[in-house]
């Protein structure tokens, strides 16, 4: 068992998560996909963006979605800067879409909880 807990979600984008429907307005797509990563990565059982550590950004306009990706940053991580890339691409999964994040995030009490589970039931076997 390595000790690390962790969740990687590639190709989160900004579609509404009840319709599928992606806005026509960048800020909202930009807004709904950090969105999304934060309900994933609680689903998943983790905390959300306090325990992500690399973060990759993909956008059909750089110019466009940059400022409100900062914006976003701020608001999810407000106490600490994961690793960023950001990345222009030609065209996404969707003609609608304009930007999709990926992320990797570390859960240290997860892992934890997953090494003592593995130590008790070693301990049951012997």
């Amino acid at each position: 068992m390595s000790g690390f807990k962790t969740y990687s979600y590639p190709g989160i984008g900004g579609w509404d998560r009840a319709s599928g429907e992606i806005s026509s307005d960048i800020d909202a797509e930009v807004d709904q996909a950090f969105e999304n990563v934060e309900t994933n990565l609680r689903h998943a059982g983790g905390k959300g963006w306090s325990q992500v550590y690399r973060v990759v950004t993909y956008s059909t306009d750089l110019k466009a979605t940059h400022d409100r990706i900062v914006a976003n940053y701020r608001r999810w991580m407000p106490d600490h800067q994961p690793a960023w890339t950001e990345v222009g691409v030609a065209r996404l999964g969707l003609d609608t879409m304009h930007v999709e994040v990926e992320v990797e995030a570390l859960d240290p009490e997860g892992a934890a909880a997953a090494k003592a589970a593995a130590e008790a039931e070693a301990a049951e076997v012997k």
